[in-house]
């Protein structure tokens, strides 16, 4: 008898973490809710910065990543933090993928995608109730205690790359991106948007514009004017090389609903598309040595 307790638990947290993702799943977020929210879903940072993805540089942090929070303690490596911010070119390409398999297309593309998202998050809460009841329960089962020696050792020095000159070239650089973002955004030119962003980039970029299209809507951007443009960091990691400028600009920028026209009552979704608003982001770009650079992250200020 006892021995078939544990196993009704496990079989009870089971369809709890099943159910509990079903829900998540069917669930309007409220990035889902909302019309109107310019690229990032209304995210308050999303993308990577090498081994400073996650170091305060006086924005919102990054909330979407594909490169890993470093451990407490962790001091890196002189190559950076890891394989995913020492290849964003290469491992943005599995976010790219996994964002077009979640949020493409078609019939299938849903449905299935709908399904690996309900698997991953049931597996996910089922693994972190395993976790949570490991931690609580005594005997051998629970975890191991840290030492007191392993906590009271001092943490490494992280690794943050090698701080680097950018000239004013680079910073019109970055203006121009800036602004054959923003338009390609308005037109939902991911041809264009490929030529500018890195492919994790391109990911985030995509899934939004699915979004706005299975929602029927479109959020225009024109008439952009930088106002501000700010270097504030730049630094090189092996033969990456990254800088971070503060913007602020004035756009008109407007949401639609799509085959509507403009005149008709209820076209205009939110935004107005003849008073100006104005934005205020961190973005961070990067490139190969020589190359030209790509937008690599966006953080609200």
């Amino acid at each position: 008898m006892t021995e078939r307790l544990p196993r009704k638990r496990a079989a009870w947290r089971m369809l709890l973490a099943l159910a509990f993702g079903l829900t998540l799943a069917l669930t309007p977020t409220l990035a889902d809710a909302r019309a109107g929210l310019s690229f990032g879903g209304g995210i308050s940072g999303m993308g990577s910065r090498g081994s400073r993805s996650f170091e305060n540089n006086g924005a919102a942090p990054l909330s979407r990543s594909m490169t890993p929070s470093p451990s407490p303690g962790y001091g890196g490596y002189p190559g950076g933090g890891g394989f995913f911010s020492n290849h964003p070119f290469l491992t943005g390409l599995f976010g790219g993928f996994i964002g077009s398999m979640l949020f493409g297309g078609g019939f299938f593309g849903h449905m299935f995608g709908g399904l690996f998202t309900l698997v991953i998050i049931g597996f996910l809460v089922f693994f972190l109730l395993r976790l949570l009841g490991a931690g609580g329960s005594g005997g051998s089962g629970g975890m191991m205690p840290r030492s007191v020696g392993a906590a009271a050792a001092p943490a490494q020095q992280r690794y943050r790359g090698r701080d680097v000159y950018v000239g004013d070239a680079d910073l019109n650089a970055f203006q121009s991106l800036h602004a054959a973002i923003q338009q390609a955004w308005g037109r939902g030119d991911l041809a264009q948007l490929r030529q500018l962003l890195t492919p994790e980039m391109l990911g985030y970029f995509s899934e939004e514009l699915t979004r706005n299209a299975s929602q029927g809507v479109q959020n225009l951007v024109s008439n952009v004017n930088l106002v501000k443009a700010e270097l504030t960091e730049s630094w090189e990691e092996g033969d990456l090389q990254y800088a971070t400028a503060h913007l602020r600009w004035t756009a008109l920028d407007y949401t639609v609903r799509i085959g509507v026209p403009p005149s008709s009552p209820g076209a205009l979704v939110a935004g107005d598309p003849r008073i100006p608003t104005e934005s205020e982001e961190v973005w961070t770009f990067v490139r190969r040595r020589g190359g030209h650079w790509l937008l690599s992250a966006i953080q609200q200020v």
